[in-house]
């Protein structure tokens, strides 16, 4: 089973970090708001602030299936960190530099999936995600290492286009590129001489390469309802290319457009650590 865009529960593990993948946390409203501050200062005795939330999903149930399922995910990132004699990392509203973790697990594809191809167990991915956010712009890229079912390295490169229509209303659009090696990609899109005999001949023999696995579009609305209470929307298209596209697993079996769509519910907490 595949969950493409799947549970980041290790990102709260690492404190001094921003928030992770397509997360990012806003402060808290007010009905007659002052204008944004960015500076340190505004969180005064606060030295740790973070969001935890769940969500839905609906998603291709492995890479490359033309079949969808419905998943759940945690939502956990970090918005600002204070260690003292050394510094603070983050802000408001997410502006500036960010690093954090970036985290991805993948679902076992079976042998029922794709009948006459080798099962793939479930892969997790582990990594850095590393961004600058302007008032209304972002950039942003990622690399993890996997292993488990596959083994390598994949990561994400982006950027977004930012509106703000209110203190409570942010929406995020922008395009999307994902990167694997050699190593990863062999193991969703490459077909084996004994998995063309086993298949009967319906997957050729193929020798997936890496590089660009897949390029798209993703948008995000984030909505905070209550003060520290978030609602977010994420949706993204994906089309396989390269090598990936060209596999007989996608073109026989599968589907070059690969959609997303997200909906999810968290709270911000804040501690004073030290």
């Amino acid at each position: 089973m595949q969950m493409r865009f799947a549970v980041t529960v290790a990102t709260f593990v690492l404190a001094a970090a921003m928030p992770a993948m397509a997360q990012d946390v806003y402060a808290p409203y007010d009905p007659n708001p002052a204008p944004p501050v960015v500076a340190a200062d505004d969180y005064g005795a606060t030295d740790f602030v973070f969001e935890l939330g769940i969500g839905g999903a609906v998603q291709p149930e492995y890479l490359g299936s033309d079949d969808y399922m419905a998943a759940l995910y945690g939502i956990a990132s970090v918005e600002y960190v204070n260690i003292p004699g050394i510094g603070s990392f983050g802000g408001r509203d997410g502006r500036g530099f960010s690093i954090g973790p970036s985290v991805n697990y993948v679902g076992e594809r079976d042998f029922s999936d794709l009948r006459g191809l080798d099962p793939v167990d479930a892969t997790y991915e582990l990594g850095l995600r590393a961004g600058y956010e302007w008032d209304h712009a972002e950039v942003y890229g990622s690399v993890r290492y996997a292993f488990g079912g596959a083994e390598g390295f994949v990561g994400d490169i982006g950027a977004n286009l930012i509106a703000r229509p209110t203190e409570q209303l942010s929406l995020k659009v922008g395009p999307t590129a994902t990167i694997a090696s050699s190593d990863y990609n062999a193991s969703y899109f490459s077909v084996s001489p004994r998995e063309f005999l086993r298949s009967n001949g319906r997957f050729d023999v193929y020798n997936a390469g890496g590089g660009f696995q897949s390029v798209g579009v993703a948008g995000e609305a984030r909505y905070e309802v209550f003060t520290d209470y978030f609602v977010t929307a994420d949706a993204s298209w994906d089309r396989l290319v390269d090598d990936a596209g060209d596999s007989p697993v996608v073109t026989k079996a599968g589907d070059e457009d690969q959609y997303y769509f997200g909906l999810g519910i968290s709270k911000r907490f804040s501690l004073d650590l030290f």
